[in-house]
């Protein structure tokens, strides 16, 4: 598969992660991607991308693109063999400036990107991507759009530094000091949290605490679970495999040995970062 990426230029730095253009045949027909303290924008260029997120029993079917708030609950993804498109990653705050809807109507809830910006403007956005001059092209179209729908958003401020303590520690911090610190009441935070990002500042940094912990698993490895879980602040192993199984539906074990299967059977292959084998 060909993958790249790269970082917006200011002010969109400040919201988003990376931009992204990927094309080719995935590794597995379906995908799962664990919750990650991040959001995602997809416009899709090929055929149509199939998505099952949160509670949801079946899957649905995005032909334009997709729009997901940082997310909860493990999503899975079926991608088009082959595959094309362009997305953003985005910092959990950052879709808001970009949302008609409070991000909480979303939570792990998909939407189509007509949803948000509209079908002429989409399948606009769509046909100048499609006739661009390569990736790097892509990218830079995708970007002025974002650039161009950028708006004001109220509380965005106080979302994005309280978010960005959060991010700091891993989700160590406590979140009365978040409220103390801002001068804000836990209600008027948390309201803003939901409008903005989708979930509370609590939700936000048990996301940053699990995401952070299982990037420093190392699959090559063997594993000390007692000493990982202490490590990241869990109460203990117990809470550390509930956590675990809430995100993932895996125990911490049988994630590990997904992710060696995934080392194993694609080695360095360029989405084997977070995404597991659904199958």
């Amino acid at each position: 598969m060909e993958y790249l990426s790269r970082v917006p230029r200011p002010p969109l730095d400040g919201l988003i992660d990376d931009l992204y253009y990927l094309e080719g045949t995935p590794p597995y027909p379906r995908l799962t991607l664990p919750p990650m303290p991040a959001a995602l924008l997809i416009v899709n260029l090929g055929a149509p991308v199939r998505v099952r997120g949160g509670t949801d029993i079946e899957t649905t079917e995005y032909a334009d693109g997709c729009v997901i708030t940082t997310p909860t609950r493990a999503f899975e993804f079926g991608y088009p063999r082959p595959t094309r498109s362009v997305g953003v990653h985005v910092k959990p705050w950052g879709l808001a400036p970009f949302l008609p809807m409070p991000a909480a109507e979303l939570r792990d809830r998909p939407v189509t990107l007509e949803q948000v910006w509209g079908r002429p403007a989409v399948a606009e956005l769509r046909d100048r991507l499609a006739t661009a001059d390569g990736p790097h092209a892509m990218l830079t179209l995708l970007e002025e759009e974002l650039r161009r729908r950028l708006s004001e958003t109220t509380g965005l401020g106080l979302v994005r530094h309280t978010s960005g303590v959060i991010a700091a520690t891993s989700g160590a911090v406590p979140i009365g000091d978040l409220r103390t610190a801002a001068g804000v009441s836990s209600t008027h935070l948390a309201q803003r949290f939901k409008e903005l990002v989708g979930v509370t500042p609590k939700r936000l940094a048990r996301t940053y605490r699990f995401a952070a912990t299982v990037f420093a698993i190392d699959p090559a490895r063997p594993v000390d679970w007692g000493a990982l879980a202490s490590g990241a602040g869990y109460f203990d192993q117990a809470h550390f495999g509930h956590e675990f199984r809430a995100f993932t539906g895996l125990t911490p074990t049988r994630y590990v040995e997904v992710r060696r299967r995934f080392l194993r059977e694609h080695p360095g292959h360029v989405i084997d970062g977070w995404s597991l084998p659904a199958d």
